[in-house]
């Protein structure tokens, strides 16, 4: 048992200065002070002063057995491992393949998800990679959904890109109708996760899709929608009409929004916000381990980065720094927004008799102090406590 004694709370609501008392691997408690016959050495106890406590995060966008590779073999990026992802607060994760579904599969993204829960966080995973038709595990996408636990959607699916497989009308209609009835009959999401490139389609086929067929808006999850100023704006008329969009955060917003045009996501998230679009209607995801090009200000290729778990609080941070969002309408798009739209039960919030998946903040800084995940400590006061299997030798 654990007790974080007199934590500001944002759950993310705002609910006050709480004691919060955590059983196994849940949240069983939050009271203004719980008092009880608790012996020291039953109950290990947290300070909260000075700190903010908040959901563990979710990022529901991670290429987590690497990514790129568009620029060769020596361009592809190593898989993600645990301290990685619990240093950034990162407490559920949903890996996705992209333009590679040849060199990594089905079968070895599902073990490194599996890999990962073992470690200590909770996974699932995207099924598919930018092409389509879907390459599945068993014969049809609806028997996947019914049959192995991790799949909760399929993904992501290349459009407007030229990295894409240039899906018909008919193509992106049958796997989303796959997704969909596959999702209700497994009780999962089902959701359809949508890379949107640079091209000039922008949301062509998702928007013929609800327009033609009887499938719902909410079938999508379309993501980047912050790669351009043009881009943003018709997936904020995407979400006036209902559909929920996800922004890309960057670790290095400053270098991306001068060398590509990208709105940074503080900026964004304020401009859908001014908008007037519902506050359930957007997430934010890192991209994490996915490949990025740097170059200077001639456009000389200068070298390769790799996305990271981090960029998720720096957007946090800038959008209630510099853009005076407040702290709970920012968390939304990495706790209870990715937790409702992906049907993740249990996860997102912090309520009584949820998984005990916790970030405690600097209040100053919003610098992450510690992770719980599952009610295990990851991280404390800024040190790694539990690694990933290989990460450190003896």
């Amino acid at each position: 048992m654990k007790l974080i004694r007199q934590i500001e709370v944002y759950a993310p609501d705002y609910l006050g200065k709480l004691d919060v008392l955590l059983a196994g691997n849940k949240i069983i408690a939050l009271e203004e002070n719980i008092t009880g016959g608790y012996s020291e050495l039953e109950v290990e106890e947290i300070s909260g002063e000075g700190k903010l406590l908040t959901p563990g995060f979710i990022d529901c966008h991670f290429h987590i057995l690497g990514g790129g590779g568009e620029g060769g073999f020596q361009n592809r990026t190593p898989e993600v491992t645990l301290s990685q992802l619990t240093s950034a607060g990162v407490t559920t994760v949903v890996g996705c393949l992209g333009t590679d579904g040849e060199g990594r599969d089905m079968t070895a993204l599902i073990s490194k998800a599996k890999g990962l829960e073992a470690e200590g966080i909770t996974t699932f995973v995207y099924e598919g990679s930018y092409r389509l038709p879907v390459k599945t595990v068993t014969d049809s996408i609806i028997k996947d959904f019914l049959t192995i636990d991790k799949i909760i959607g399929i993904g992501e699916i290349a459009v407007s890109d030229h990295r894409s497989s240039q899906p018909t009308f008919e193509e992106f209609a049958r796997a989303t109708a796959d997704a969909r009835v596959g999702g209700m009959l497994s009780g999962k999401a089902g959701i359809v996760n949508v890379h949107l490139g640079g091209g000039t389609r922008k949301l062509e086929l998702l928007k013929k899709v609800v327009e033609e067929t009887e499938i719902p808006i909410s079938q999508f999850l379309p993501t980047h929608a912050n790669r351009t100023q043009e881009l943003l704006d018709a997936c904020i008329e995407f979400a006036k009409n209902g559909g929920t969009i996800d922004f890309t955060a960057s670790e290095d917003p400053d270098f991306w929004e001068k060398t590509d045009g990208e709105v940074r996501f503080s900026k964004a998230l304020k401009q859908l916000l001014d908008a007037g679009v519902a506050l359930d209607n957007f997430t934010m995801t890192s991209d994490g381990q996915g490949s990025l090009p740097y170059f200077d200000e001639n456009n000389h290729f200068i070298g390769m980065g790799v996305g990271s778990a981090k960029s998720l609080l720096v957007g946090i941070k800038e959008a209630v720094q510099k853009e005076n969002i407040p702290l709970e309408i920012a968390l939304r798009a990495i706790t209870t927004n990715p937790a409702r739209i992906l049907k993740l039960e249990g996860k997102g919030q912090i309520q009584v008799g949820n998984d005990a998946d916790l970030c405690i903040l600097d209040k100053e800084t919003l610098t992450i102090d510690s992770v719980i995940a599952k009610g295990q400590i990851m991280v404390k006061e800024q040190e790694v406590k539990v690694w990933g299997t290989f990460e450190k030798t003896i």
